[in-house]
């Protein structure tokens, strides 16, 4: 019986890992909080640069939630690290839909025309700008690890 009850929460959590891969892009209530966070990674980062404060919404879109599963971790809570993974697997699928469209720029974006689109920026810098949709791929891929991690934690964590 214990055996079963360690798998209840990986259980719940594959239809919303599978919901999350499957409508990508599809805006969620969770993505406020996101947009909040990756605003406030901009102001965090402005000191480091042009390249860093761009990237700096995205970074904080990947560090809050690893920080948060990092520390379940650490205490063997393999509930929140659960949790805390599904959150930034959510953040790689919303930051993988922003990568692909750096070209386009059809997203709309906080302050509207009188800002520019971090991913544009950030990939014509690197020289990749017309590779936009398969790195946008790669984050759904890091998000599809991610949720897989997160699902197989009991065999992890054996509370």
């Amino acid at each position: 019986m214990y055996y079963i009850k360690r798998w209840i929460v990986s259980i719940l959590l594959i239809p919303v890992c599978a919901y999350l891969v499957l409508n990508r892009g599809h805006y969620t209530w969770i993505d406020n909080a996101d947009l909040v966070i990756h605003e406030g990674g901009h102001f965090f980062f402005m000191l480091f640069g042009k390249f860093i404060y761009t990237a700096g919404g995205t970074l904080m879109q990947i560090i809050l939630p690893s920080i948060i599963a990092w520390y379940f971790f650490r205490n063997l809570y393999r509930t929140g690290v659960q949790i805390s993974l599904l959150w930034l697997g959510q953040n790689l699928i919303n930051i993988s839909v922003y990568v692909a469209d750096a070209r386009a720029q059809k997203l709309p974006l906080l302050g509207g025309h009188k800002v520019y689109h971090d991913w544009h920026y950030l990939l014509g810098q690197m020289g990749l700008l017309e590779y936009d949709a398969a790195v946008g791929y790669c984050f759904v891929g890091l998000a599809v690890i991610v949720f897989a991690v997160s699902v197989l934690m009991p065999v992890i964590i054996r509370e």
